[in-house]
């Protein structure tokens, strides 16, 4: 009787094996936000680090930007003179082969040229002189918004 009635007790409490919770339907949406504040933060301080090139003090001006839906071929032009196509250095004369070769729509490749406000602006038009006569026709100048 003894052994019955501990089998018929250990019967009451056996747990089934397959047995399962429910489950869990709702997102966590913490640890996604997180990742997207992270990632905001990250690009507003890589973002102004990410200009074109050497830095310049750029002359102000009233003109409206230029809309450009490609991302134009820019040639900066320090104090000092020196020309730069990105971060690479450049000759007058190695100008022209070098736009040939970064310029994806040919000659119809749009060209900004960035000069620093205290260059001398004889050197400014001598590099547009060569550029355009280098076949070039779409050359702009950059320049900062007018502050006041």
């Amino acid at each position: 009787m003894g052994m019955a009635h501990g089998a018929a007790q250990g019967g009451t409490k056996r747990r089934r094996r397959g047995r399962r919770t429910a489950a869990i339907n709702e997102i966590n949406m913490t640890p996604f936000i997180d990742v997207v504040l992270v990632l905001l933060i990250v690009f507003m301080v890589a973002a102004p680090m990410m200009t074109v090139g050497v830095p310049l003090d750029l002359p102000q001006s009233k003109a409206s930007p230029l809309n450009s839906d490609t991302k134009p071929v820019t040639l900066s032009i320090r104090q000092s003179g020196q020309i730069f196509l990105g971060e690479d250095e450049l000759t007058d004369d190695s100008i022209v082969p070098k736009l040939t070769e970064v310029s994806k729509a040919g000659f119809e490749e749009r060209v900004f040229v960035r000069g620093d406000k205290r260059v001398d602006y004889g050197r400014v038009a001598q590099v547009m002189a060569i550029v355009t006569g280098g076949g070039f026709k779409k050359v702009a100048l950059v320049t900062e918004p007018d502050q006041r």
